[in-house]
């Protein structure tokens, strides 16, 4: 029987990271509605309940048109200030976005638990550009969740004239403004 004797074994280790593959990723603070909107324009059934970290591992899930296109979306755990630092999970949340073509900030308009969203956008943008200026100068998309609050009206005009930024309005909950969302997804990742 013929055969070539084997040589010395080579011993490696390895450090294995895995990464959400999504063509956007969903970005905000807990409880802004990212899992909310993820099961509106989607088949996924992520947890949603009132309380934040209720997603505390990304979950993809799958726009389909009409015409069979399809557009895969990550939402990502809630991101707080300090994560590019590596404040709580940041940068094992953050890397989820590495990627993503395209990141979607959504924005809890309401104000809940006494937040600004205006500074949360402002906190949002600071982390994403101190984790990776690459990320940072990705094409992005603004939506204001929540505008079925009362107080969500005034929020968006001060989140206007404090950002510059005019945010696609959307709710959730009464599923208002969501084929507009589907569409820009569309055609900003295409």
């Amino acid at each position: 029987v013929e055969h070539t004797p084997g040589g010395a074994a080579e011993e490696r280790r390895l450090r294995l990271e895995l990464k959400s593959i999504a063509d956007a990723g969903l970005l905000g603070f807990p409880n802004a509605g990212k899992s909310s909107l993820l099961a509106a324009l989607s088949a996924a059934t992520p947890k949603i309940a009132s309380y934040p970290f209720t997603t505390l591992r990304p979950i993809v899930g799958t726009v389909v048109y009409d015409d069979f296109a399809k557009v895969r979306i990550a939402d990502v755990p809630g991101i707080i200030e300090g994560a590019a630092k590596g404040v709580g999970l940041g940068l094992a949340f953050l890397k989820h976005l590495e990627r993503s073509r395209v990141l979607v900030y959504v924005i809890d308009m309401a104000g809940t638990d006494n937040r600004e969203p205006w500074n949360d956008y402002a906190i949002l943008k600071k982390e994403i550009e101190e984790y990776s200026q690459e990320l940072f100068l990705r094409p992005s998309i603004v939506l204001a969740n929540k505008m079925d609050c009362p107080e969500s009206k005034e929020n968006l005009q001060r989140f206007i004239e404090e950002t510059g930024v005019k945010p696609i309005t959307i709710s959730c909950q009464e599923r208002e403004g969501l084929e507009e969302v589907k569409e820009v997804l569309r055609s900003t990742v295409n």
